[in-house]
């Protein structure tokens, strides 16, 4: 049985080692994720915060790498770091293997530069229980910030000791892709909103969730995990494939999150999508069909109450009313539980360890959909 980083051994009954010989194999489910990324929650914060430098110029660290450190301890659930480590270990290396962690903080920190730079973008004002780094800092040091932690993505990587080149050379190319996919879905989801743009269908959200989400919060973390541990190039494709169908799994499930979770688990408040106008599978399959069975004024409501980005209570209520009438949030939970029975099917049928690591990745969509915040 593998150990974690605190030094403690995985201790649930399902795990590979306490199944007895020649048992037909259950599915993991959610806790075994849970409790593996739990397990290197510490270590990661440590490689994580000892990257950013705490500059003895007061003006610097106050202005800079202050506001960065406490964006970065107010928490995150470390999930995309912890996936790399996971099928780092998954796919035959040692977690403490060089480059491994420092990888892993590289892929925190771009979700911190993206997350705050999309505040500013989308306008939010909390974030993690906490007021928004553009509303704590103002938008000027918050954009820098933003920058601060896209440069900390490559920097721990550049600086990791013991690594390949070849293999260091494949990272940056793999942290530059998810960098370039990712913006592509941010220019989709940014200008459909800023040209009121309703005549999008499900297909292009799906298309824009995959350049979005998928890559940087799953694919990518577990393509880089496998480059790490030297995995053969179709091993680190099938990880790929099943990264994408469960990170569109995942960005279906956080929308859904933002209609039915609450203040206190979301850390922000709850339907802020409607607020902002956001083309989510559960709205457009909702302006899909009421297009399908000719529901043009309820069409025309739906648009109307996401395109005044109202905070009001009672006409959110209502947008979210219409969505559900329209069986859009019925539609994008069947979405996201496909997605992740077909994330579940590939990684089954990959070559992995024998070893709790291959086993937490593997109940890692059941993570995703039952998540609760």
């Amino acid at each position: 049985m593998s150990g974690r980083a605190d030094g403690s051994m995985a201790a649930d009954p399902n795990s590979p080692d306490e199944r007895a010989a020649g048992d037909a194999p259950a599915q993991p489910n959610a806790d075994v994720f849970t409790a593996y990324v739990a397990g290197w929650r510490d270590a990661i914060d440590r490689a994580l915060l000892g990257g950013v430098l705490a500059e003895p110029d007061g003006d610097l660290r106050r202005y800079l790498y202050r506001p960065a450190l406490d964006f970065l301890a107010r928490g995150g659930k470390r999930i995309r770091p912890a996936l790399l480590v996971m099928t780092a270990e998954a796919t035959g290396a040692s977690p403490e293997a060089p480059g491994v962690l420092a990888a892993a903080a590289s892929l925190e920190h771009f979700q911190s530069a993206a997350l705050i730079h999309d505040d500013i973008a989308d306008e939010a004002v909390e974030r993690r229980g906490f007021p928004a780094v553009h509303i704590a800092e103002g938008v000027g040091v918050a954009i820098n910030v933003g920058d601060l932690e896209l440069v900390e993505s490559f920097r721990g990587l550049v600086e990791a000791p013991g690594v390949a080149p070849a293999i260091r050379k494949r990272l940056f190319a793999e942290l530059s892709q998810m960098m370039v996919r990712t913006v592509e879905g941010q220019a989709l989801d940014l200008g459909w909103a800023r040209d009121g743009r309703w005549d999008v269908s499900p297909e292009d959200y799906l298309r824009m969730a995959t350049l979005k989400t998928a890559h940087y919060s799953v694919a990518t973390p577990l393509a880089m995990g496998a480059v790490i541990a030297g995995a053969p190039e179709e091993l680190v494709e099938g990880l790929r494939e099943a990264g994408i169908a469960a990170g569109l799994a995942f960005q279906i499930a956080d929308d859904l999150l933002d209609l039915e979770g609450s203040a206190e688990t979301l850390g922000k408040r709850p339907l802020g999508d409607l607020t902002e106008g956001k083309r989510t599978l559960a709205v457009t399959g909702a302006l899909a069909a009421f297009d399908e069975e000719g529901r043009e004024d309820e069409r025309h409501e739906l648009e109307e109450l996401l395109s005044a980005h109202t905070t009001d209570p009672a006409r959110l209520a209502r947008a979210k009313e219409l969505i559900q009438a329209g069986g859009g949030i019925e539609r994008a939970r069947r979405v996201a539980e496909r997605c992740a029975s077909e994330a579940t099917a590939l990684l089954n049928r990959l070559s992995l360890q024998d070893n709790d690591a291959a086993w937490a990745l593997r109940a890692m969509p059941d993570y995703v959909l039952r998540r609760k915040s």
